[in-house]
Formats: structure tokens, C-alpha cells, sequence
């Protein structure tokens, strides 16, 4: 656990993000969870692995399954100090996607490290 602001303790969570962007609402759930946790300033990290990657790709064009591309919102993560953002090298690499293809900064880790990171968790919510 760490130290919030206030002087209590901040539990770590880590949202584990599996799931394609559209078809489901498993994606933007996450987010919105994603951005409560950390307005209550506890210690939050996202990690996408398997078909989430797809979250974060830029450009998306949502038209023609009438709903709103939100992969914007996840700019936001920087204003709620959100910045431990991981993103699962061999899936990346499984859908032909490098980190410049995501629409804001992430650490590329291998499935090693992400079992460690999953390790050092308080919480792991999985989406």
C-alpha cells in the first residue's frame, strides 16, 4: 500500500482491461471506474492485455457502429495522475500494433513483467 495525500493509506488497484472497445460495455465501465478511483486518490494503474489493446488505438472510426469513439477520454488519465498505464508487448505484436499506434503514452511490457506488476497489486479488478 502507499501513502495518499491526506496522510492515510492508498490501496494499489490495477484494471485489467481484456475486452475489445465497442460490443460490449466492459471498456467504457472501465474507464469511468478507472477515473472515480483516482479522483479518491487511490494508487491506480491500468494494464491492457489480449483484445484491449485495442482501447488505446488512435483514429478510430466509430461511425459505423453509431456509438462515440471515447478512446480520447483516456487523455484524461494524466489529469488524475493516472500515468502506470501497461500494455501487454505480445498482443501489441499478435495485432500488428506498435506503441505509436496508441493514442497516449504506455509502458510496453513483456507477460513476465506484467505477472509481476499483477503481483505487487492490492486490488485487481479485471474488465
Amino acid at each position: 500500500m502507499t501513502e495518499d495525500t491526506a496522510g492515510g493509506v492508498a490501496k494499489r488497484f490495477l484494471y485489467v482491461n481484456r475486452k475489445a472497445p465497442y460490443g460490449t460495455i466492459y471498456a467504457l465501465e472501465s474507464l469511468e471506474v478507472v477515473l472515480i478511483g483516482a479522483a479518491f486518490e487511490q494508487d491506480v494503474s491500468l494494464a491492457f492485455v489480449g483484445d484491449g489493446v485495442y482501447q488505446l488505438v488512435k483514429g478510430e472510426d466509430t461511425k459505423a457502429l453509431e456509438m462515440k469513439n471515447f478512446s480520447p477520454t483516456y487523455r484524461a488519465l494524466d489529469d488524475y495522475d493516472v500515468t502506470k498505464i501497461y500494455v501487454d508487448e505480445d498482443a501489441l505484436q499478435a495485432r500488428g500494433l506498435s506503441a505509436a499506434d496508441l493514442v497516449i503514452p504506455v509502458e510496453v511490457v513483456s507477460a513476465k513483467r506484467m505477472g509481476e506488476i499483477m503481483e505487487n497489486q492490492d486490488v485487481i479488478l479485471s474488465f
